[in-house]
């Protein structure tokens, strides 16, 4: 059986913390910032972790 490759998008975009936990980053904090406010944007910088209902998902494309 041939080795499971990791989804190079994903490992791209999560990271493991030492408890094993999944974070990631916000979305919308790309484009299209001047209609948005100022805490908004900067309530958006923070890293946050995966939902526990989204985390199956992410280790089986991360191979974890």
């Amino acid at each position: 059986m041939p080795k499971a490759k990791t989804k190079s998008g994903a490992k791209k975009r999560f990271k493991l913390t030492g408890t094993g936990k999944i974070k990631r980053k916000h979305a919308f904090k790309s484009h299209i910032l001047t209609k948005k406010e100022t805490k908004q944007k900067r309530n958006l910088t923070d890293m946050t972790l995966v939902h526990k209902s989204d985390e199956k998902n992410v280790r089986a494309m991360l191979n974890i």
